[in-house]
């Protein structure tokens, strides 16, 4: 039986956390139109955010060494 191959946009995207309980995600919207956006979300953009109950088990399919 073959290796499950990983979804590299996904590895590119996501990382599992030190516990394997979750994993980190960046947040979008931080490239271009950013005169507009407030300094104060442009701020809060920097920081990187848990994925979803919703998204995980999406993300851990996308992943298999996880």
């Amino acid at each position: 039986m073959p290796k499950i191959k990983t979804r590299r946009a996904a590895a590119k995207r996501f990382t599992m956390t030190g516990s394997g309980e979750n994993f980190k995600r960046n947040k979008a919207f931080k490239s271009h139109i950013l005169e507009k956006k407030s300094p104060k979300r442009k701020r809060n953009l920097r920081k990187a955010a848990m994925v979803t109950a919703a998204d995980f088990g999406r993300v851990k399919r996308m992943l298999p060494y996880a």
